[in-house]
């Protein structure tokens, strides 16, 4: 896992997870208590409501993405560009400034007044943003979208989304963000929620990991909230998602989403990381299937190869005597660890040995049902 330099500021697995506090110059974007015009009074709230409470990064957006709301151009952002520079003027803290714009012309225009990051929410679909960002070494949050420049992270599936994160290719300084939320029509709150389910695997493209999962409506609709009272749902996943592999997590509600990062940082699964001697050693966060598919597609190796790689193991309590020898003597054969204590039984291997066990065993109906249903859960 790479680790990205933005701007002093390190993102990866050996940081603890970056904020990314949010301020709003445009007048139609949703959040109204983080929406300002006036470059003093915005430059106030930065400092007592997104630094002072946590934010690493601010992320300054020009207009809305709301999908209902015409686009604007490049000149009309660059219109209200003034505003947010005459605001991180004002600004006595300390953060990482970020530019939110699918335009690379108005990247360009950010980066020269001050700004320190870009946050492309089309994802290089101005097939020159990337260039820019190079030109001036910054980081750049990249949101998973279509080539259009009209239509920011409209992605359903996840394997889209997956590849539409390497369009127009990445930067040694990308961060990848996956597009939580109502970005098209089509875009249904479960598939937000099976991205969610899924998020380990976008570590397998090898760059930090930024998630926008505030207040969303996949979230809100578990436990029939609305946005005002949304924020203990919120915190409940900023902590999963940390916990997932997520590095920086954008945010209204700093003070409360840098509390629940940290519990998710802190009971992140340990992953052996090491140098010695010239080398690099690294443990992949591979534990089903998708997971390790993702990071063999990295190697150009059939995704059939996962399931000889990733191992299951499960428990079976209920097992008569009969069934459970012959379960040993059948797993012996195919690859599988059985072991008994008691009235339990561990039942452990490959994910490719659990299918050839499964398909193998049709009698006693018992031993066939416990296989199948164990395949089932491991593919």
């Amino acid at each position: 896992m790479r680790t990205v330099d933005a701007a002093g500021l390190d993102i990866g697995d050996d940081a603890p997870p970056r904020i990314m506090g949010v301020l709003n110059v445009s007048s139609e974007s949703p959040y109204k208590p983080s929406v300002f015009d006036d470059p003093g009074e915005a430059a106030a709230y930065v400092d007592s409501e997104l630094i002072d409470e946590g934010a690493d990064i601010v992320d300054i957006g020009l207009e809305s993405a709301n999908k209902r709301l015409d686009v604007l151009s490049a000149s009309e952002e660059l219109d209200r560009l003034d505003t947010a520079v005459e605001a991180i003027e004002s600004v006595s803290g300390d953060a990482v400034f970020s530019i939110e714009t699918r335009y690379h012309e108005v990247a360009e225009a950010a980066l020269e007044r001050g700004f320190e990051m870009v946050n492309d929410i089309c994802g290089f679909a101005d097939p020159e943003m990337p260039r820019v960002c190079e030109d001036y070494d910054v980081a750049v949050a990249k949101m998973a979208s279509p080539p259009d420049l009209k239509r920011p992270g409209a992605i359903e599936a996840v394997d889209d989304i997956y590849d539409a994160l390497f369009q127009n290719g990445l930067t040694d300084k990308t961060l990848v963000d996956p597009a939580f939320g109502g970005w098209s029509e089509d875009k249904t709150l479960e598939d937000d929620r099976e991205t969610f389910r899924r998020l380990r695997e976008f570590r397998a493209i090898g760059q930090p990991i930024l998630v926008s999962i505030n207040r969303k409506n996949f979230l809100r609709e578990i436990a029939g909230r609305d946005t005002e009272d949304a924020l203990p749902v919120s915190l409940g996943a900023t902590a999963m998602a940390v916990e997932r592999g997520a590095h920086v997590v954008r945010t209204h509600d700093v003070a409360e989403t840098r509390d629940a990062a940290l519990v998710g940082r802190e009971f992140t699964r340990d992953r052996l990381r090491t140098e010695a001697n010239g080398l690099r050693i690294e443990e992949l966060d591979a534990q089903t299937v998708e997971e390790m598919t993702a990071h063999l597609d990295r190697f150009g190796t059939p995704g059939s190869a996962a399931e000889r790689t990733v191992t299951r193991a499960f428990t079976v309590d209920g097992l008569s005597k009969n069934t459970r020898e012959q379960l040993s003597a059948i797993g012996a054969e195919m690859g599988l660890l059985v072991a008994t204590a008691g009235a339990t039984t561990l039942v452990a291997g490959t994910v490719a040995a659990i299918e050839k066990t499964a398909k193998r065993v049709s009698e006693p109906p018992e031993l066939a049902d416990v296989l199948g249903r164990i395949w089932s859960q491991s593919r």
